[in-house]
Formats: structure tokens, C-alpha cells, sequence
């Protein structure tokens, strides 16, 4: 039997606490709950969550600044929820150290979805062997063949759009963001030609979506990056 996750909530809201509190104990989760930053690095430290889910207007110390120290002596993962909806605030928490950025009002099988997917990189990142098959829905991408099929059909990628595709894979459910992008993929002298992007991103939603206008699986997350996201095969 698996052993039960915990999760560590900072948050000052008592609300936003509570909903939270009942929706993950329904859920199976364990939990730890600070009000305060100082407080949260405490149980972070004491307790050893598996997760955690931080806002970042805290009264005492800003969940930028928990989460960096954070990062200095542990790697687990760290989900921001926050009223804050900008995209330099949400850069600034990814470059900080955090996994994930969850905008408040959320829905909470959602937050459930990216909880899942966090556990799952924390996972692969203790050393789980990787699965060089990767599939998502009618997408199949092998890692060992470089074959990229779609609706069981082999989808011809120009090397550049599997480096891409590639990269988005490794981070599966993640937001990937656009100078990551453009650095691995072109270089780092083309972070700031987010034309590029837009460019492929449009050429590869020909190739693999039903509906390049609707994308299923290829999302933009808008001013941050692009996120592949996971289906259940055959849905």
C-alpha cells in the first residue's frame, strides 16, 4: 500500500485554508497548516512534507522569499497560489525555485490535477526510471526512436520542432517558459525572439491537434511559456 502524502499549506487566509484543508483530507492527503511564512519554513523543516502550497502575500514574509530560502536546502515541490495574476509575478516565482503557479479563484480538481503531476516529477527526479515512451491522449512521442505519432499515424517533425516537442516532454504538465525555451532550443543569444515560438508552436498544432485553434495538448500559458499537457490515452 502507498504511503500517505502529506501536504504543507502556507497560507494566511482562514478561508482559503479550510477549503483546502477539507477538499485534500477527502482527497488522502496529510496535512500541515502555518499561517505565516517563518512559521511555514519551521514545519518545512520539521515535518518534511511531501508538498507544498504556498500563497505569496504572507503577513510576515513574501512567498518569493519563502520559497528561495526553501530551495536552499530542499527540493520538494512547491505549488504558488495566489491572487496575483501577472506575468512578472508569476515568472518571479518560477525563477525563485517554485514548480507551479495556480491563480486564485481556482478550481480545486485542478489544484488536484497539478498536485498529481508534481508528485509525479518529484518522483522521477528521486530517480524512477524514465519511460522512453511518452504518451498523452493520440500523442505518442518515443524518446529512443525519435518517432512522433499521432492518432496512430508517424508524424514527420523538422529537428527543430522535435527539440520542442522533446523538451516540452520532459516537462510534461509544466509550463515551460519562453526564454527556456528559445536557450535550448536556438541558443542563448535568441532569448528574447518570442516570435520564434509563436511560429512553431503554430506549426506544430497543425501536426499534431485535431483543432490547431482549440489546441488539446500543446497549450500557451500567455505571457509565461507553453505547457504539454497529459491526457489519458485514448481520450
Amino acid at each position: 500500500m502507498e504511503p500517505e502524502k502529506s501536504i504543507l499549506i502556507v497560507e494566511d487566509e482562514g478561508e482559503i485554508r479550510r477549503f483546502l484543508r477539507i477538499s485534500l483530507v477527502n482527497h488522502g492527503y496529510k496535512l500541515f497548516e502555518a499561517s505565516k511564512g517563518e512559521e511555514g519554513l519551521t514545519l518545512l523543516s520539521e515535518k518534511q512534507p511531501d508538498l507544498v502550497i504556498l500563497d505569496l502575500g504572507l503577513p510576515d514574509l513574501d512567498g518569493m522569499n519563502f520559497t528561495k530560502r526553501a530551495r536552499e536546502w530542499t527540493s520538494v515541490p512547491i505549488i504558488i497560489l495566489s491572487a496575483r495574476n501577472q506575468e512578472k509575478d508569476k515568472i518571479e516565482a518560477l525563477e525563485a525555485g517554485a514548480d507551479d503557479y495556480v491563480t486564485k479563484p481556482f478550481g480545486i480538481l485542478e489544484l488536484m490535477a497539478r498536485i498529481k503531476v508534481a508528485f509525479r516529477h518529484s518522483s522521477a527526479k528521486d530517480g524512477s526510471p524514465e519511460d522512453p515512451i511518452f504518451t498523452s491522449g493520440d500523442l505518442r512521442v518515443d524518446l529512443t526512436k525519435r518517432m512522433v505519432t499521432f492518432k496512430g499515424e508517424e508524424v514527420h517533425l523538422t529537428p527543430i520542432e522535435y527539440k520542442i516537442l522533446h523538451l516540452l516532454v520532459k516537462n510534461a504538465d509544466r509550463v515551460v517558459r519562453q526564454d527556456v525555451l528559445l536557450r535550448e532550443v536556438w541558443g542563448p543569444g535568441h532569448a528574447k525572439e518570442s516570435h520564434y515560438l509563436r511560429v512553431y508552436f503554430g506549426q506544430l498544432r497543425q501536426k499534431l491537434e485535431e483543432e490547431p485553434a482549440r489546441p488539446k495538448y500543446l497549450i500557451t500559458e500567455p505571457g509565461v511559456g507553453y505547457r504539454l499537457r497529459v491526457h489519458e490515452t485514448g481520450s
